[in-house]
């Protein structure tokens, strides 16, 4: 009987030590508002823009980008320099306690390229949003029309 009972408590204690913690289990303070999509037509590139919105009270660290549907997915920055459009690649987007980031037309966005399969107008695009120390923020952003802002 006391080795049987050995067995039960180990089976409950040893896969308790593989579990996350509770910290790990918690969702994250970070959510993802009005994601949507827009790709042109005849290309094989889209670009994904949301509303990112920390209600914690530490700043929350983007590092990187995945999905499925895509081969390269990547945070970018377009800007306007000298007249001249810019865009450049960015490692990181940190996301200050209480604050928002947007990502829009213009300016912060995850460029989707080498897309995998057609997206048409409706289609869901899933993205995962990499945070620092492990954690993960899925997203589902929506095809929209081309003159959709």
């Amino acid at each position: 009987m006391l080795k049987f009972l050995a067995i039960v408590v180990a089976s409950v204690l040893v896969p308790a030590a593989f579990m996350p913690s509770l910290a790990q289990a918690q969702a994250s303070p970070l959510t993802v508002v009005n994601a949507w999509v827009r790709k042109p037509p005849g290309v094989d590139t889209a670009a994904v823009y949301f509303i990112l919105k920390n209600a914690g009270a530490t700043a929350i660290t983007i590092t990187g980008v995945s999905s499925p549907i895509a081969e390269h997915v990547m945070v970018h920055e377009s800007s306007t320099v000298d007249g001249q459009a810019r865009m450049r690649m960015k490692d990181t987007v940190t996301v200050a306690p209480g604050k928002s980031v947007a990502f829009s037309p213009g300016g912060l966005h995850v460029m989707l390229s080498g897309l995998k399969q057609a997206i048409p107008v409706g289609t869901k695009v899933p993205v995962s949003l990499q945070l620092e120390g492990g954690g993960q923020v899925s997203v589902t952003a929506v095809v929209r029309s081309l003159g959709s802002n």
